[in-house]
């Protein structure tokens, strides 16, 4: 199944339904079709093998996704953040293709070799505004790949993820219900187009017969009046984004009466983050997703019941499971293997695997997925005797310390409930005797941290060799847009002051 048909047959059984933005007068599903269509049309007739978007989130996003899905063109979301050097080199590399850009952020691309530049408001005023376009038949295509997405390319050059029509499709319609939305509900979009939650909301709420409304960047004062105004049921966060949104609520006194349902991931959800969440908007689902882009979002949940039986149990274990990304989808198989391969039982951590028609664990050029299927992960994790995952961090960030492997997640995660730490960031340093040392990077309350008083905390909790043997101070840590802590960014800045 190709995505675009995802549209189509949403079309065909809600034509009236608003697709996209504003309720009062926003794109509805028929409207959608004919204007990705129109867009289709104009792709083929073009010289590109990929049509690429450089912008901030908006209107464009959807039609072009689609439009692309219906020409046979991978479609090649680029982070416009990165510095013009890296942004052109990417952009380079989706050559022959077409790039639609931000009237603002073409120059940054300009007279790259092989690529067609279209304004985005050029594409706006043909293919999102303006007379509405009569749908034409398009050729058949065989391209069976669907979206490519950089990865962040800490340790290298930028890999392109393949996702494949049957990638994202399979994911779909193994977690949404077709039309299974009330035509009252929306969901707002803050994430950036350049991530797969972008890409997957966009897929998710047409299947589903849900509104989309974007957010083009996020700020929680933005956040919170969309949502507001826009009567916003469904959203997606990550961690930085919760705790900013609750404060200005508590600021404004709203409630967002209207909100249904919250998911969050991309990052640690610390716990009293989450505890206040439940308890200011005790109205709302909460769903904590833990997916990669390899695997076409989601792989596993903890779902809205889950949040409530942890917050409210007496029982060590079940309030343990907040801490934890749920269960896996039922679609996929999930195993924790060990270094030699063999899978590991509940409580022993390892590599995290997964399985399913959804996995592609594929790069341009380059496959990474087993011949059976299964696709190691690269993230640390252990499941509970009931399959709740927790998940230790990426396997490249585990300190070694005289042969031991320490997780900084379960570190951060002890200092984090000491009501003097704001947030934390747990890394390791060169050490001439032990090799690494426990390094804490700490954002305090207002007020002195006593790190004395924060490393008994994480010897009485954890063991010594756990403690750490530096502490350093910041306003504030690093975290990309998708809520992730930039773990390098912070262990170069120490290795100097260190």
């Amino acid at each position: 199944m190709q995505t675009a048909l995802i549209l189509e047959i949403a079309a065909d059984a809600c034509p009236e339904r608003i697709a996209l933005g504003s309720l009062h007068d926003g794109m509805r599903f028929a409207a959608l079709r004919a204007r990705a269509n129109a867009a289709a049309h104009w792709l083929r007739q073009s010289q590109g093998h990929n049509a690429a978007f450089i912008g901030m989130n908006g209107a464009a996003l959807p039609v072009l996704l689609f439009a692309s899905g219906m020409a046979g063109m991978p479609f090649v979301p680029i982070n416009y953040r990165l510095g013009d050097d890296d942004l052109r080199r990417l952009v380079a590399r989706t050559a022959p293709g077409v790039v639609v850009v931000d009237d603002d952020m073409a120059d940054r691309i300009s007279g790259t070799p092989g690529i067609d530049i279209i304004l985005r408001s050029t594409f706006e005023s043909r293919f999102v505004d303006g007379p509405l376009p009569v749908p034409a038949p398009l050729p058949d295509h065989e391209n069976d790949i669907a979206v490519l997405l950089f990865t962040s390319g800490t340790t290298g050059d930028p890999k392109a993820a393949v996702l494949r029509h049957v990638n994202l499709t399979s994911y779909v319609m193994s977690t949404v219900e077709f039309l299974g939305c009330d035509e009252d509900e929306a969901t707002l979009v803050s994430v950036p187009p350049y991530h797969i939650a972008g890409i997957s909301a966009v897929l998710t709420a047409a299947y589903g017969g849900r509104r989309l409304v974007y957010l083009p960047a996020f700020t929680a004062e933005a956040w919170v009046e969309i949502a507001a105004r826009e009567a916003i049921t469904h959203a997606m966060v990550v961690p930085t984004m919760l705790g900013r949104i609750l404060d200005i609520m508590a600021s404004t006194g709203q409630t967002l009466p209207n909100l249904k349902s919250l998911s969050y991931g991309g990052g640690r959800m610390p716990e009293p983050v989450i505890a206040r969440a439940l308890q200011v908007l005790p109205h709302v689902d909460f769903v904590n997703a833990y997916g990669l882009t390899e695997t076409s979002s989601t792989v596993a949940l903890l779902s809205a019941d889950d949040h409530r039986n942890a917050i409210l149990s007496s029982d060590p274990a079940v309030r343990r499971r907040l801490g934890s990304v749920g269960r896996p989808l039922p679609a996929l198989e999930l195993e924790i293997r060990g270094p030699d391969g063999a899978r590991l039982g509940p409580g022993e951590p390892g590599e995290i695997f997964v399985r399913g028609e959804q996995v592609s664990g594929e790069y341009l050029h380059k496959k990474t997925i087993a011949p059976d299927g299964w696709f190691a992960t690269n993230d640390g994790g252990w499941l509970d005797e009931d399959g709740y995952l927790f998940i230790e961090g990426r396997l490249d960030d585990v300190i070694v310390r005289g042969g031991e492997n320490i997780s900084p997640g379960e570190i951060e995660d002890v200092l984090r409930g000491h009501p003097q730490v704001a947030d934390c960031a747990v890394l390791g340093l060169p050490d001439v005797q032990w090799g690494e040392k426990v390094a804490a990077v700490i954002v305090c309350r207002p007020g002195i941290c006593d790190t004395d008083a924060l490393a008994d905390l994480v010897k009485a909790r954890l063991r010594s060799t756990k403690t750490p043997e530096a502490w350093f101070f910041r306003d504030t840590l690093p975290y990309n847009e998708t809520g992730k802590l930039l773990r390098r960014v912070l262990k170069a800045e120490l290795a100097v002051e260190s």
